[in-house]
């Protein structure tokens, strides 16, 4: 059980010492992981960003993801073979909800260059893993240098979907009776808009 956001993100610092000697970014996945991200990279002197991505949903069933998008390009499921003016419009559609909601986050900034960047992905946990592996596939097209996930609680399915793609996990809890994310923080307010951008002003954006 944790305290609330920041105490989940101090519990997850310990396991995170290693970076300290390394130079790299903390990508946070708004607007629950920002309070985390920002305690992590604030202790490690790390800068601070937020990844913004939106799942495909499948044309016959909107719930069921088929990919992801986010600013920096997008991944679908190739073996799926879905129609292609589909996802293009699908991918039109989101670019334009992901780049007003990272105005909204960030003013006129540009998300942060990650290649041959160590990245630390940070959310304040993982249900299905859905949007961190949406987060994962779109990042690697970037080519970073290693994609490091870091939550503080996950279901194990999730967990082991997660553990797949990216190069390493950081995961202080993975219970079996994982019902959602929330039941393990004594405070899980909702993180507002307005908390996101506050938190992220100081990097200098929005100022």
């Amino acid at each position: 059980m944790f305290l609330d956001r920041e105490d989940a993100a101090a519990q997850l610092m310990e396991h995170l010492q290693d970076y300290w000697q390394h130079t790299g970014i903390v990508l946070a996945l708004p607007r629950g992981g920002v309070p985390v991200g920002r305690y992590i990279a604030d202790h490690l002197q790390w800068p601070l960003d937020v990844v913004v991505v939106k799942k495909i949903g499948h044309p016959l069933n909107p719930e069921y993801a088929v990919g992801a998008v986010s600013l920096k390009g997008y991944a679908v499921n190739k073996h799926l073979n879905l129609p292609q003016d589909y996802i293009a419009e699908e991918v039109n559609r989101l670019n334009e909800v992901i780049r007003e909601k990272y105005k909204l986050y960030t003013g006129s900034y540009e998300p942060v260059e990650v290649s041959g960047k160590i990245v630390l992905l940070v959310d304040d946990g993982m249900a299905t893993g859905s949007t961190v592996l949406g987060a994962i596939d779109l990042l690697r097209k970037q080519n970073p240098r290693e994609i490091v996930v870091a939550v503080p609680v996950a279901s194990t399915e999730a967990y082991r979907k997660v553990a797949r793609k990216a190069d390493k996990v950081i995961c202080l809890s993975t219970p079996e009776d994982f019902q959602a994310v929330g039941q393990y923080y004594r405070d899980f307010s909702q993180v507002t808009d307005e908390e996101v951008i506050a938190l992220l002003q100081r990097n200098g954006y929005n100022s």
